[in-house]
């Protein structure tokens, strides 16, 4: 006998990918300015896992979230709203003693101080996951389990979760961890210490450059590999310059002979440089997920943040599978001339525009 999340009766189904984490209703300001003088906002979702998630399942992947909202309007909206991307939500819990976390951010590029945010999210829903609230039979059942640092901080039943989840263990899922370190969630001084144990413990990593920077006082992408010698991949987010990946043989999912792999990002016409991060972890695990060789699996993380930074959200739609496969074959050459603009991911196949001298 079967149902639809769980497969066998009491035994989760087992999808492509499951992310655990904090999802927010996200208000964008209707017009660029402070936010004392903005004076509405349009309601959307965010969340650095659930965003992953979305993605993956918009690209045709089954994609499991997993985490706590409010028994709130709030929470019925994010549960919708993740689950009409196709991502199985049965997992969610609803807590009815602490509400939904929400944020509002100002129209600047949030990368730099040009910008202004205000969470709404302490003793929120999921901050009370910890391993006895979540379904850790659900959260385990897929071929890849995608983390990131923004859980550790939430917390410390958060963290005892984390480390739960991160722990070897026989049957254990291909761990995805995006370090995402995030200065003022953390009320210790050993936030980057914890960071750098889940990194550790990961089998692929995704991290920025310049957070290593401020989390670990590491410089270059070699430091970075240096001081997280267990995982199986790290990928280096180095900005617009591009993204390198250091990888070894394991389980089969990796390059044999460990190679290091730079791939130049596009050029793009950035609309708003947020969810670019989320997006590329969703293109470089979508890739991982098809077997596909290192360089394209960067392609593919580079093509994904690039659809997100070509609209005003968090989220956007994906090229079709056919589209980013043939952008992520072309060579060199006509890869370093690929400039991508708003609409690139709903160009017709073989138009001028997808390749053009910037």
């Amino acid at each position: 006998m079967l149902d639809a999340a769980y497969g066998p009766i009491g035994a989760p189904a087992v999808v492509d990918v499951v992310a655990l984490g904090e999802s927010m209703v996200t208000f964008l300001p209707s017009r660029p300015g402070r936010l004392a003088d903005v004076p509405s906002f349009e309601r959307t979702i965010g969340g650095a896992e659930s965003n992953v998630a979305c993605v993956l399942a918009a690209a045709g992947h089954s994609a499991r979230w997993v985490g706590r909202v409010g028994a709130d309007g709030f929470g019925d909206h994010l549960v919708e709203a993740i689950g009409a991307y196709g991502v199985d939500v049965s997992s969610v819990r609803r807590d009815p003693g602490r509400p939904t976390g929400v944020y509002f951010r100002t129209a600047g590029d949030r990368a730099t101080d040009a910008h202004e945010v205000a969470y709404y999210r302490a003793g929120s829903a999921a901050s009370a996951m910890a391993p006895d609230t979540v379904d850790l039979a659900a959260v385990r059942a897929g071929r890849i389990l995608h983390l990131s640092g923004i859980t550790a901080a939430l917390s410390r039943p958060c963290l005892d979760l984390m480390r739960e989840l991160t722990a070897p263990r026989p049957g254990r899922p291909l761990v995805s961890f995006d370090v995402n370190h995030r200065p003022g969630l953390w009320r210790e001084a050993d936030g980057p210490q914890v960071l750098l144990e889940l990194a550790r413990a990961a089998d692929i990593v995704f991290v920025g450059d310049d957070e290593a920077r401020q989390a670990w006082g590491l410089n270059g992408a070699r430091a970075i590999r240096e001081a997280l010698p267990e995982p199986a991949l790290v990928v280096v987010k180095q900005g617009r310059g591009g993204a390198t990946a250091f990888d070894q043989d394991t389980r089969g999912l990796c390059d044999a002979d460990g190679t290091v792999t730079f791939v130049r990002a596009p050029h793009v016409d950035v609309v708003a440089a947020v969810g670019a991060g989320d997006a590329f972890a969703a293109g470089f695990l979508s890739a991982t997920l098809r077997g596909l060789p290192v360089r394209d699996r960067i392609r593919h993380g580079h093509l994904m943040a690039s659809a997100a930074l070509t609209v005003p959200g968090d989220l956007a739609d994906p090229p079709a599978r056919h589209h980013a496969d043939r952008l992520a074959a072309l060579d060199d050459e006509a890869w370093g001339r690929l400039r991508l603009g708003p609409g690139w991911t709903r160009t017709a196949e073989g138009a001028e525009e997808e390749v053009r001298t910037p």
